[in-house]
């Protein structure tokens, strides 16, 4: 079966190691940080999870040992990193493949099954408490900033405030139709933070964009109802009426005050 072929090569891929030699990435671990166990139980957790995937295939016999010993240089996956900075911001790498590697080749660990998951969870927990909060106060913060932004913006010449709270300044004037929510439109656009920072932009792509006016941020919606095909608006746009609380992406922070600059090109389909 091609699963026994595949054992049968992982361990004459090794066959020249000497079975007394130790695997690398294995021996006493000195975890002597939050990060350094945390680390560690990954590993062990990791390993446990592929020795049962890899015992449930029907291999013959497979030493584990020796396959450590044929995946002992492999590097940890790109996205499986992301995902784990994503849950605790960072992670030891020599520490995980310590835990990793310990329990593979020798079945031997600092954590049990339920002292890694508990470890584990724990700290998770606490960077979620620690993220939370700190949302918290970017978003007052962010509110904050915002409000004065557009409390000065509304006085500049040209800028126009609508009844919701959305700003907008003509930079171009249009002759064509205007499109209704159920429309769908095409456009060019630059959304800046107001510090300047550019988070999207098909103009610096050298696109375009097509999209059900219904579909958008409610500050889009509003301007897109009252834009002239032709048209080039700059929009300032607050929160409440762009990604809210929540933000968007790695750039839009919670509460955060937006600005794109858009050409309304044209409506290619009518409802």
């Amino acid at each position: 079966m091609k699963v026994k072929h595949l054992a049968i090569g992982l361990i004459a891929a090794s066959f020249f190691a000497s079975a007394c030699n130790r695997v690398p990435h294995t021996g006493e671990a000195n975890m002597e940080t939050e990060l350094d166990s945390l680390s560690y139980a990954l590993g062990f957790i990791e390993a446990n999870s592929w020795k049962e995937r890899v015992q449930q295939a029907p291999f013959d016999t497979l030493d584990f040992k020796q396959v450590a010993l044929a995946f002992k240089d492999a590097n940890i996956l790109d996205r499986y990193m992301e995902f784990r900075k994503n849950q605790f911001d960072t992670l030891n790498v020599a520490m995980f493949k310590k835990g990793f590697f310990n329990e593979v080749a020798y079945d031997k660990s600092y954590f049990t099954d339920m002292t890694a998951d508990v470890y584990v969870r724990k700290i998770f927990q606490k960077n979620k408490e620690k993220r939370d909060s700190q949302k918290k106060a970017d978003a007052a913060e962010n509110l904050k900033k915002g409000q004065a932004f557009l409390d000065e913006n509304a006085l500049k010449d040209g800028v126009i405030s609508t009844e919701s709270g959305l700003q907008y300044k003509v930079i171009e004037e249009g002759d064509g139709p205007v499109p209704t929510p159920e429309d769908r439109v095409k456009c060019t656009y630059h959304g800046t933070l107001i510090d300047g920072t550019v988070f999207d932009s098909s103009v610096e792509r050298g696109d375009t964009a097509s999209f059900r006016v219904k579909g958008v941020i409610k500050g889009w919606q509003e301007a897109l109802t009252m834009m002239p095909v032709g048209a080039k608006w700059k929009l300032y746009i607050p929160s409440d009426l762009a990604y809210g609380q929540n933000g968007a992406g790695t750039d839009i922070g919670p509460n955060e005050t937006i600005m794109f600059e858009v050409e309304l090109i044209d409506i290619i389909e009518s409802k």
